[in-house]
């Protein structure tokens, strides 16, 4: 992805980008930010999973419950 960069003053204080130059960075950075939120949602249901399993002992089934009713 090749960019066309104009700086602004000889020091790199700020860049500017054409509209269709700042897309492409822009559509990757969203695409970065979906598997980010992804991995994090992944690793959450992993975590409560790993909880659900170490405390199960002390848990009762869906038909234990209902064998009460």
């Amino acid at each position: 992805m090749k960019l066309e960069i104009h700086y602004l003053s000889d020091k790199t204080n700020a860049v500017q980008l054409t509209f269709s130059g700042w897309e492409k960075p822009l559509n990757k950075l969203k695409k970065y930010e979906q598997t980010l939120k992804i991995k994090s949602d992944l690793k959450e249901a992993h975590e409560q999973v790993v909880f659900l399993k170490e405390s199960r002992k002390n848990k009762q089934t869906l038909s234990e419950f209902l064998n009460e009713l």
